[in-house]
């Protein structure tokens, strides 16, 4: 597992100024994303923040001014996806992040070469991070499954094998886009409870959900497993994921086989992927209720119950179209933390992979939505509006039990903690269309 190193020294400033004091992207972070100038027709490539600026990768290379591992790893992320980089394990990761912290940092000899190798966020805009070349979503929060559950099944909220298996589906890799994204109301079979058939038409019960997502970094093959004392080596790194889901469609559909229509028309990720060695400062242990089964030998570790939770506080917010057109603030919905997730992603890495199934760079595990403990820490519309029952009246007036077209979702995160520097993954922005018929 990565160790706290220079990297993260609270004390480290950057000769970027806009990097020192940075709520999201100080020199503690350096997250990744794939980028050009905006409206331009320039090569997609890799960039790493740096306060209210992007360092150019494929800039850097060109320059010469690394070595060994760190300059590999550097060719790596100039490349017009990260999934190279994600390959290449945590070693040369970390040689680069190591590499890159001491360039920009104040005392760096390499700032007058460097400055022309930045390129302003306003000046930018992002594809996806790498080709998500599979995409699983997880379901770990119990407060979220124990409060959906209560709405269909009120004697008996969780499954027997919810607090011994980590619960996934396999998701569409195809539909997931960067922030930015807008996609159609999605389309379906929905039945109403007293009816004979079913109909078809556009989703009338649209919702979002408030998750993490983590990337996988060195691969694996098939029939290989990965212990969990190991986990955190596969994994390169994690971004906001907004999953969201039909849920009068899914209603209908998701007996015998789980999600399918109702989940696979659109997940949006933000643009920013911060690393797994970033994270570190924001490890806690991992424990479970004494009255709850502790989980199988193969998802114990020291390493996991020492450290294997994150502290990773998650927004959520909408602006509606009217608020967009009378130029109001986004308003929030709800807050939750990460830590309160009943699984922990080395558990999902090692899950995943017990039965041999082999993990790809660039694969992507969704953490399912994070609500937290209280009602108003809710990561989904499905919770805040009881089902649909109960309706949210938002500051200028309207009211919203599911989402609208012209809805934009706004999620954000980041970590933050005593000793140690703030760093944020950014936002990610989605917005509904009409359906298309």
């Amino acid at each position: 597992m990565t160790l706290i190193n220079e990297t993260h020294d609270p004390a480290r400033k950057s000769w970027v100024s806009s990097a020192n004091g940075h709520s999201q992207f100080p020199i503690q972070n350096l997250p990744f994303a794939i980028f050009r100038e905006t409206g331009s027709n320039d090569t997609w490539r890799g960039g790493v923040a740096i306060g209210e600026q992007i360092l150019d990768m494929a800039k850097v290379v060109k320059l010469n001014i690394l070595s060994g591992d760190a300059q590999t790893a550097a060719q790596a992320a100039a490349q017009t996806s990260l999934n190279t980089l994600m390959g290449l394990g945590p070693k040369a990761n970390s040689a680069l992040r190591s590499a890159v912290s001491n360039v920009l940092s104040e005392e760096s000899i390499d700032q007058r070469a460097l400055e022309n190798c930045l390129v302003a966020q306003s000046c930018a805009e992002y594809a996806m991070p790498c080709q998500v070349t599979d995409y699983t979503d997880f379901y770990t929060s119990i407060h979220h499954a124990t409060a959906v559950g209560s709405l269909f099944r009120p004697d008996n909220p969780l499954l027997p094998n919810y607090k011994w298996v980590p619960i996934g589906y396999h998701g569409r890799s195809s539909s997931i886009g960067v922030s930015g994204q807008t996609f159609p109301r999605p389309v379906g079979q929905t039945k109403k409870p007293d009816a004979s058939t079913p109909d078809f038409g556009p989703c009338q019960r649209l919702d979002y959900e408030l998750e993490m997502g983590v990337f996988i970094g060195q691969g694996t093959q098939l029939g290989q497993r990965i212990d969990i004392s190991a986990a955190q080596e596969h994994i390169f790194g994690m971004c906001i994921l907004n999953d969201w889901s039909a849920r009068d469609i899914q209603a209908w559909e998701y007996q015998p086989l789980g999600p399918f229509l109702a989940k696979n028309f659109a997940s949006t990720i933000s643009p920013w992927v911060v690393t797994n060695e970033a994270l570190e400062p924001f490890r806690e242990a991992f424990t479970r209720p004494e009255s709850d089964p502790q989980p199988l030998e193969y998802l114990t570790s020291e390493g996991n119950t020492q450290t294997g939770n994150l502290d990773i506080e998650l927004s959520c917010f909408i602006q509606t179209e009217a608020m967009r057109n009378a130029k109001q603030a986004p308003q929030l919905l709800s807050e939750s933390n990460f830590k309160h997730a009943y699984w922990t992603p080395a558990q999902l890495v090692t899950h995943h992979s017990v039965n041999g199934c082999p993990m790809t760079p660039g694969d992507l595990l969704g953490s399912g939505t994070q609500s937290g403990p209280e009602a108003d820490e809710a990561g989904s519309l499905l919770e805040l509006s009881q089902g649909g029952k109960k309706s949210l009246t938002l500051d200028n007036g309207e009211t919203r039990t599911f989402l609208q077209d012209g809805d934009a979702i706004i999620m954000r995160a980041h970590c933050s903690r005593e000793g140690a520097v703030t760093i944020g993954f950014g936002e990610v922005v989605g917005t509904i269309l009409p359906a298309v018929l």
